[in-house]
């Protein structure tokens, strides 16, 4: 295979982790990521261009011999990137919008799985708030209220109580907190959860290791919900034989569903999922690499992401080796985040994204480089990946290093990533 040129599109810590991994593949020359941010441009050439800007992508892909591009978040998939590009016979990891309805409309979602009988909670759609109200004061609490449409990993309220579920509906049906949408509610599922991600092309499915991240902004699992504040693998707390179980009771099905569906899904597959006294059953899908896995599960793959990828396409199923040890990681957000923060305090003690001496990973998520210093410049500012060869050692190594990181009083962190395996 000739080497090739690698355009990843978003400008996060997973398009960081993904730029990352590219790199260390022989079969690539030049990794580009579009439009990136000023610590993935450290190592990597960065282009300004809006994730987006579908238009002026595919001018930069046709212009710099783009052999590859790879897509990170789901805006730019459900704004039709893939599609765009497939009509320019330039070739892209991800799904059509079509398909990225998996994660755009969770009323598709829920609907795809009621009808091909993959495991998921009981649910109703609902338009209106009046009837939505009546359906929850039915059910009662706990129970699960969900956006219809993308909210940026924040539509979704798990409430304890009647207030807090009714609060949730009327943000959702009346304020139009994240815009004039639908709302699915949800029975309330209990247990471990995971994250369990796959390579998919059609039928063939080619799963990840799986990982557990952690929503809540607080330690202990209080607080608000947020993109996600840590991750790690392996998750000991779920069993090998469930890890199994998904596989062959939620991923392939799913995969071959959407087939059937006359909607084939191409790019990662990623099973937001819980292990119930009955079984895994599904919370949710995501039609791209979720963040913050991404960040611990690419470092565990020890397999060359393009090859595979490539493999994939062309009709293969090859197989993903991994390391043994463990990954473990934390994210340093902005304080106030998920909600208002202040933006442009310089973070000190950052100077390099590996730090003397330990094993350990920094994903550059919202930040930018004034005047030669570091600023926050988002809600997730860094990524700190620890690496050991148990899940403590790579926890130690994970915390050492955002000790270093996080004298800024500007951010905070979960001092708690892991604790449900150790």
């Amino acid at each position: 295979m000739s080497k090739m040129n690698i355009l990843i599109i978003g400008r996060g810590g997973r398009e960081h982790a993904m730029a990352w991994k590219v790199a260390q593949s022989p079969l690539v020359t030049n990794v580009f990521v579009a439009p990136g941010n000023d610590g993935i441009a450290e190592s990597f050439e960065c282009v300004n261009i809006n994730e987006t800007d579908t238009e002026n992508l595919i001018q930069f892909a046709k212009e710099n011999n783009i052999h590859l591009t790879i897509v990170g978040p789901e805006v730019a998939l459900m704004n039709g990137i893939v599609d765009e590009f497939q009509k320019h016979n330039l070739k892209i990891f991800g799904p059509l919008v079509a398909a990225a309805q998996i994660e755009g409309s969770k009323q598709f979602a829920k609907e795809l799985m009621h009808k091909y009988h993959i495991p998921t909670a009981a649910f109703e759609v609902f338009e209106n708030y009046n009837a939505a109200k009546q359906y929850l004061l039915a059910k009662g609490a706990p129970i699960v209220i969900k956006y219809d449409g993308l909210a940026a990993g924040k539509g979704v309220v798990v409430a304890m109580t009647i207030e807090e579920a009714d609060q949730a509906l009327q943000d959702m049906l009346l304020n139009d907190k994240f815009g004039k949408g639908k709302v699915v509610i949800e029975e309330f599922l209990s247990g471990p959860e995971f994250s369990l991600m796959a390579f998919v092309h059609g039928e063939t499915i080619l799963p990840l290791a799986i990982a557990q991240d952690h929503k809540r902004a607080f330690d202990g699992d209080q607080g608000p919900n947020t993109g996600g504040m840590g991750a790690y693998t392996p998750v000991s707390i779920v069993p090998n034989v469930a890890i199994e179980e998904a596989i062959t009771t939620v991923m392939q099905p799913t995969a071959k569903a959407m087939v059937a569906n006359g909607t084939p899904f191409t790019g990662i597959l990623y099973g937001g999922l819980i292990l119930t006294k009955e079984g895994p059953k599904v919370i949710e899908f995501n039609a791209r690499f979720g963040d913050p896995e991404t960040e611990v599960v690419l470092p565990k793959m020890k397999s060359d992401m393009i090859e595979v990828i490539m493999a994939l396409l062309n009709g293969k199923t090859p197989e993903i080796e991994w390391y043994e040890n463990a990954f473990l990681g934390v994210v340093l957000a902005s304080k106030g985040y998920p909600e208002a923060f202040e933006k442009g305090v310089e973070i000190e003690g950052l100077k390099d994204r590996r730090i003397e001496g330990l094993n350990t990973l920094v994903f550059h998520c919202g930040t930018a480089k004034k005047e030669g210093k570091w600023v926050n410049n988002g809600g997730r500012v860094l990524f700190v990946v620890g690496e050991g060869k148990t899940l403590a050692d790579a926890r130690k190594n994970a915390y050492q290093t955002v000790e270093n990181l996080s004298s800024s009083e500007n951010l905070f962190y979960r001092t708690d990533i892991g604790w449900q395996s150790l």
